[in-house]
């Protein structure tokens, strides 16, 4: 079931107070995210990303189009009670403890306080992002790390169903972000949605089913991360044996382009061809090692798929 759907989703604005010039923040966005998926959204900064989630959460309007959630127009807030959000560079009461600030966006969220089962809930999200011993500490004092999963405590606080997190593991150090990573699975599990927006490509990598990348506003690539880093038809084989001169001149043959190390081809022909080189090597008494499909980094991806729309 789709939990986000958006078509033809466009936001305009004025360029300046008074300038009757318009600048296009999103232009006919059309996508899904799919109930129980880890969805991440990519894109340089300006690229729309905090255009599309506050029309997602109802802090602005689109200009153009339909955007909702739980299969319910945005402008409906009876989703709401269904969704926790972590906003970027998220700021909370300095003189507020961290159990206070807690129960302060608990009761916001529309929990009744006070209660065994309340309390007991602000005591598990302390628990879970490792603060039981900062629970009566003032947030002044805390980290930036500790404030990120302080904040992710309070957006996960109403169990929600849909999870909007804004840069979650920014300022947070690597033993902490492994935390959040197995945090953020172990809600996938649990059949949650978690819409995720972050510059840590090698995160979202990691964790995200699927991913969006934005930039000036258009939808320029979608689709799943293992299928997004494939190279098409790139393949490489690595072999036991050393590959001789004369073997070299065969395999050059078939592909006048691929690089021959000592123990490893790299051909970009396509699987039939592939097929044939491989027939080729136990012909002339080669063991093969390995044979796999080329993969970019999520991060090369981006840089490419970014360079070449900034071109066009």
């Amino acid at each position: 079931m789709a939990v986000i759907e958006t078509k033809d989703l466009s936001k305009e604005y004025n360029a300046g107070r008074l300038s009757k010039q318009k600048v296009n923040a999103l232009n006919n966005f059309t996508f899904t995210v799919n109930e129980g998926e880890i969805f991440g959204l990519l894109g340089p900064n300006g690229a729309g990303k905090t255009t599309l989630i506050k029309i997602l959460l109802a802090i602005t309007f689109p200009t153009r189009g339909t955007a909702k959630v739980f299969q319910m127009d945005v402008s409906n807030s009876k989703w709401k009670s269904k969704v926790g959000y972590l906003p970027e560079n998220h700021k909370f009461p300095s003189y507020l403890t961290g159990e206070q600030v807690l129960n302060y966006y608990g009761r916001l969220s529309g929990l009744k306080s006070g209660g065994v089962e309340f309390q007991k809930k602000i005591s598990e999200m302390l628990e879970v992002m490792n603060l039981t011993k900062w629970r009566k500490t003032k947030i002044k004092k805390y980290s930036k790390g500790m404030m990120q999963k302080l904040g992710l405590a309070q957006a996960l606080l109403n169990e929600p169903d849909l999870i909007f997190l804004d840069e979650p593991t920014d300022g947070v150090d690597p033993i902490g972000r492994k935390e959040i990573r197995d945090i953020l699975m172990d809600l996938k599990k649990k059949g949650k949605t978690i819409f995720l927006n972050s510059h840590l490509l090698s995160e979202v990598e990691m964790i995200c089913d699927r991913v969006a990348i934005l930039n000036k506003g258009d939808l320029i690539k979608e689709g799943s991360v293992d299928d997004l880093t494939k190279s098409d038809d790139i393949f490489i084989i690595e072999t036991l044996e050393p590959i001789g001169i004369e073997l070299k001149h065969k395999i050059l043959e078939l592909d006048s382009n691929a690089g021959i190390g000592e123990y490893e081809i790299n051909t970009g022909i396509g699987i039939e061809s592939v097929n044939k080189m491989v027939d080729l090597l136990r012909k002339s008494k080669i063991k093969l090692k390995s044979m796999q499909q080329k993969t970019n980094t999520l991060e090369e991806l981006f840089i490419n798929v970014i360079k070449k729309d900034n071109v066009n």
